[in-house]
């Protein structure tokens, strides 16, 4: 799989990354087990987790794999605090709060560092100085060998880089072809400050496997009345045109539309990684096939144009 720096920092992680949101809740131990272990086969380093994943367990679960299923020196984690780890999601920017996350998500992954710690989404209750002086003592500790953010739009990236004394390496958003709001401020943000973008949804909350196109599969996520309100605003309009776009090229392609998307997501400029989930080990190992495959110019001014956004 192909390798990228992050932004103008020497750290380096592979194109794709596997994202464990679904862990310990749609993804049993042996399922993740497995994932894991094709996803480094395939050239993966980059494995994206948080606090709240799966209630708590996704961490949990990875820090059973690590120097078990795979040596900690083959990943890159990437880690977000400030959130809870059960019940309803919450916010905490805090010092305290965000140090304190730092510090279980250590003991429950069984490392005395992740590669990437994420400030999450702004806490309108908390001073932006007080948040990045956490990020601040878990880089200079050690306890974080680089840092950034989760979901900060482009304004609130520029002011905290501007602001923070030390490098923030990465903000992690929400960008597909069905979402390409990032492109009018947050990427140009990163850029300027040498930073990359973390991609995740890179496959449209999954609706650019092709696999909602004219019903909603009863196995699917959309079916639950937990993802359904996440998913269905992908569905119509717009974007539903962006996917039958995209699943007409892919045939005329001979190539799955998550393929296809995927390739088109791998070369936006300051994309570092696009952060890929899946449901089965099967699901995932169709996904890395697309890891490093090149994109054609006039299939890219095509998916270009069918999903432009208003200036």
């Amino acid at each position: 799989m192909q390798r990228r720096n992050v932004g103008e920092s020497g750290l380096s992680v592979s194109a794709l990354g596997l994202g464990t949101m679904n862990w310990g809740q749609e993804v049993n131990e042996e399922a993740a087990r497995e994932q894991l272990r094709l996803f480094v086969e395939a050239g993966g380093t980059l494995v994206e987790s948080a606090a709240r994943y799966g209630e708590g367990q996704a961490e949990a679960l990875l820090g059973g794999f690590i120097n078990d299923t795979v040596a900690r020196s083959e990943l890159v984690l990437v880690v977000q605090g400030g959130t809870t780890r059960s019940g309803s999601r919450r916010l905490d920017g805090s010092r305290r709060g965000l140090l304190d996350s730092l510090d279980a998500s250590l003991s429950l992954l069984g490392t005395d560092h992740v590669d990437v710690w994420l400030a999450p989404s702004p806490d309108p209750i908390v001073p932006l100085h007080e948040t990045l002086s956490a990020l601040e003592a878990a880089y200079s500790s050690g306890r974080a060998r680089y840092v950034g953010v989760s979901n900060y739009s482009g304004w609130e990236f520029a002011r905290a880089a501007a602001t923070a004394g030390f490098p923030l390496v990465v903000n992690d958003v929400e960008y597909s072809l069905l979402n390409r709001g990032a492109e009018r401020e947050v990427v140009p943000a990163a850029a300027a400050s040498g930073a990359a973008i973390l991609a995740w949804g890179a496959l449209g909350r999954g609706v650019l496997t092709g696999k909602y196109r004219g019903r909603i599969p009863s196995e699917s996520r959309g079916a639950s009345d937990v993802w359904s309100p996440y998913i269905e605003p992908y569905l119509s309009g717009k974007p539903q045109r962006i996917t039958e776009a995209v699943c007409t090229a892919s045939r005329g392609l001979d190539l799955q539309p998550h393929e296809l998307a995927l390739r088109w997501m791998l070369h936006r400029p300051g994309v570092a990684s696009a952060i890929v989930g899946a449901r089965t080990p099967q699901q995932l190992k169709e996904i890395l096939q697309s890891g490093s495959a090149p994109m054609a110019g006039p299939i890219a001014e095509v998916l270009d144009e069918v999903s432009a956004i208003a200036p």
